[in-house]
């Protein structure tokens, strides 16, 4: 048993090591900004209102980009952002901002709402990310350069989380240095397909080719499959540099549980054998089982490579909350495992208001009330 556990423990070592390296390498990175500046249409799909809602769509439209247009989804008339959104048109008549009540209904309300985005769009460039993305002035730059190479499909960008209280504090830690490593770890294992909600920019015509938003409509992983999609033309998928920022909404234990919890189920329907393999990935829970074991060295050693592997993962996403919350790193770690394990069982996530119930596929097969 004591050999089983300092395998496992082995492994763990490895994967923060590893996880340290490919974020040193992302902290280290240099792009180089071809000048590649085509007009782009952003696309926002939006529901409700998140968290500092304005401040997030203003940041779109102060970017410094030749030729942009920005254009809002909603699918019900009295949402409550729409006045937010036709604030932000009047405080910047010069930019083209449009409003859109869309039709278009599919299993993923989200995906209908782009589908009706992508048909109105005008540019041959298109970005899209969530509604609650804030982003620095030169976004646009950043994530239209890199498709200057024919060679790249989709660029997408990390983010970093802020909060207010206390869960989501510690989800906005996990954000940093657990979820974030994994997506810089990723490519260096052989997966290549990822793309994350908070960035995905694409040219129409390849989007067109793949499919468009018709071929994802059924699935919970949206932002999975859209990039999943256009890696099947042969296209690359290109991690920029630049580091977006959202608010988290949690106000407590309950929702932040429900929230991440959707997330775990959501990567284990899209990634399975993945999935079961992230439990080996664990380090506190590893180091406190060889601790338990009387391992003390291999325990403290196993320790604080998980702590070295966190902090500069967190530097990578320049995300001084997360330098600051330090403290909750082991307890974010042993709530992931708890999530983990939530993630292995059931087909059912809460998004929205809604209750989702998935296949072994990650397509939603049925939709209802909360």
């Amino acid at each position: 048993m004591t050999y089983l556990l300092l395998a496992m423990a082995a492994v763990a070592f490895a994967y923060q090591a590893i996880a340290l390296a490919a974020a040193l390498r992302h902290l280290r990175r240099r792009d180089n900004p071809s000048g590649h500046a085509p007009p782009v249409s952003v696309l926002k799909p939006v529901h409700g209102l998140d968290p500092h809602f304005y401040d997030c769509i203003r940041s779109h439209a102060a970017q410094d980009y030749p030729e942009f247009e920005v254009l809002f989804g909603v699918s019900d008339p009295a949402d409550p952002a729409i006045p937010e959104i036709q604030r932000l048109a009047e405080a910047f008549p010069d930019r083209r901002i449009r409003l859109s009540f869309v039709s278009t209904r599919a299993p993923n309300a989200k995906v209908g709402v782009l589908a009706d985005l992508a048909a109105a769009a005008r540019y041959p460039l298109l970005v899209i990310n969530d509604s609650d993305i804030r982003v620095p002035p030169d976004y646009l730059r950043c994530v239209a350069a890199p498709l200057a190479d024919p060679r790249i499909g989709v660029v997408t960008c990390l983010y970093r989380a802020r909060a207010e209280g206390w869960p989501g504090r510690l989800e906005a830690v996990g954000i940093a240095t657990d979820f974030a490593p994994g997506v810089l770890v990723a490519p260096l294992v052989g997966v290549s397909e990822f793309g994350l909600g908070a960035t995905l920019a694409c040219r129409a015509s390849d989007l067109e080719r793949a499919g468009g938003f018709a071929a994802i409509a059924d699935f919970l992983a949206d932002d999975y499959q859209f990039s999943r999609h256009i890696r099947e033309l042969g296209l690359k998928v290109f991690l920029s540099r630049l580091v977006v920022e959202t608010w988290l909404g949690d106000r407590t234990w309950a929702e932040a549980w429900r929230h991440q919890l959707r997330w775990a189920r959501t990567i284990r329907v899209s990634r399975g054998g993945g999935y079961a393999g992230l439990f080996v990935t664990h380090a506190t829970l590893w180091s406190l089982a060889l601790w338990a074991a009387g391992l003390g060295w291999p325990a403290a050693a196993l320790f604080t490579m998980r702590m070295a592997s966190a902090l500069i993962a967190a530097a990578a996403l320049r995300d001084p909350d997360t330098l600051r919350d330090f403290f909750l790193i082991p307890l974010r770690d042993l709530w992931g495992t708890a999530l983990w394990i939530g993630g292995l069982f059931g087909s059912e996530v809460e998004w929205r208001g809604l209750r989702l119930r998935l296949d072994r596929h990650g397509r939603i097969v049925s939709v209802r009330p909360t």
